[in-house]
C-alpha cells in the first residue's frame, strides 16, 4: 500500500497539472516536498530533542548560535534565524526564566543588550546538540556522504537566490 504522504503529493500534482498553462505542477512537487521535509524533520526534533528538555526548536537554535557566536544582540540573533525581533525576545525572556541565558549591557552602548548562554545554558546546548545531530544522521543515512553534500549545496543555492519580499 502507498504511504500517504507519497498518494498525496501524486494526487495534488496531478490535479495542479490541470490548472491553466502557466501553473507548474514540477514546481508545486518541488515546494511540497521541500515543505513536508522541514515540517517532519521540525516535528520530530521537537518530540525527541527539544521538547524533553522543554524548548522549542527555534528556542533551541537561538541558543546554538549563542554558543557558536558568543554574547550577541536580539536584532543579530532575528536576522540570522528568520525570526522577528519580537519573537527572539519571547523566546529569550523563556530561556532566561530557565536560566539558561542572560541579558548583558553592550558596553560603550547604555541602550544596547547583548543575550548570552550562561553555563547551564552552554552545558544544555552541548548535550542537547549530540542527540540531535545523532537524529540528524539518522535521518539522512539514505543519502551518501556526497548526496548529502550536493542537496546542501542545491538547497543553499535556492535560499541564497530567494525572490525579494
Amino acid at each position: 500500500m502507498e504511504r500517504m504522504d507519497v498518494w498525496y503529493e501524486r494526487y495534488a500534482r496531478d490535479h495542479v497539472a490541470k490548472l491553466p498553462a502557466d501553473v507548474d505542477a514540477s514546481v508545486f512537487g518541488l515546494a511540497y516536498n521541500l515543505l513536508h521535509l522541514s515540517y517532519v524533520l521540525v516535528a520530530d526534533l521537537e518530540s525527541r530533542i527539544h521538547r524533553p528538555h522543554g524548548w522549542t526548536l527555534p528556542g533551541f537554535r537561538l541558543m546554538f548560535k549563542l554558543w557558536l557566536l558568543g554574547p550577541t544582540r536580539v536584532g543579530d540573533l532575528a536576522a540570522l534565524s528568520a525570526m522577528t525581533r519580537s519573537a527572539v525576545s519571547n523566546a529569550v525572556n523563556t530561556l532566561q526564566r530557565e536560566g539558561l541565558v542572560e541579558r548583558q549591557a553592550t558596553p560603550g552602548d547604555r541602550r544596547g543588550v547583548l543575550v548570552a548562554l550562561t553555563g547551564k545554558g552552554r552545558e544544555a546546548v552541548n548535550a542537547a546538540f549530540v542527540a540531535q545531530n545523532e537524529r540528524e544522521r539518522e535521518w539522512f543515512a539514505a543519502l551518501s556522504g556526497a548526496e548529502r553534500e550536493h542537496l546542501a549545496d542545491l538547497v543553499r543555492r535556492l535560499i541564497a537566490a530567494r525572490p525579494e519580499s
